[in-house]
Protein backbone atom coordinates (compact mmCIF):
# COMPACT_ATOMS: atom_id res chain seq x y z
CA UNK A 1 0.00 0.00 0.00
CA UNK A 2 2.77 2.45 0.89
CA UNK A 3 4.57 1.66 -2.36
CA UNK A 4 1.36 2.15 -4.34
CA UNK A 5 0.71 5.52 -2.72
CA UNK A 6 4.35 6.54 -3.27
CA UNK A 7 4.21 5.73 -6.97
CA UNK A 8 0.78 7.33 -7.25
CA UNK A 9 1.85 10.55 -5.52
CA UNK A 10 5.48 10.66 -6.67
CA UNK A 11 4.74 13.53 -9.05
CA UNK A 12 5.14 16.62 -6.87
CA UNK A 13 4.44 15.99 -3.18
CA UNK A 14 6.10 12.56 -3.27
CA UNK A 15 9.22 14.15 -4.75
CA UNK A 16 9.26 16.87 -2.07
CA UNK A 17 8.85 14.32 0.72
CA UNK A 18 11.45 12.01 -0.81
CA UNK A 19 13.86 14.94 -1.06
CA UNK A 20 13.33 15.86 2.61
CA UNK A 21 13.83 12.24 3.71
CA UNK A 22 16.92 11.83 1.52
CA UNK A 23 18.33 15.05 2.99
CA UNK A 24 17.65 13.83 6.52
CA UNK A 25 19.41 10.55 5.77
CA UNK A 26 23.20 10.44 5.51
Amino acid sequence: MAIKVGINGFGRIGRMVFRAIAKDFP
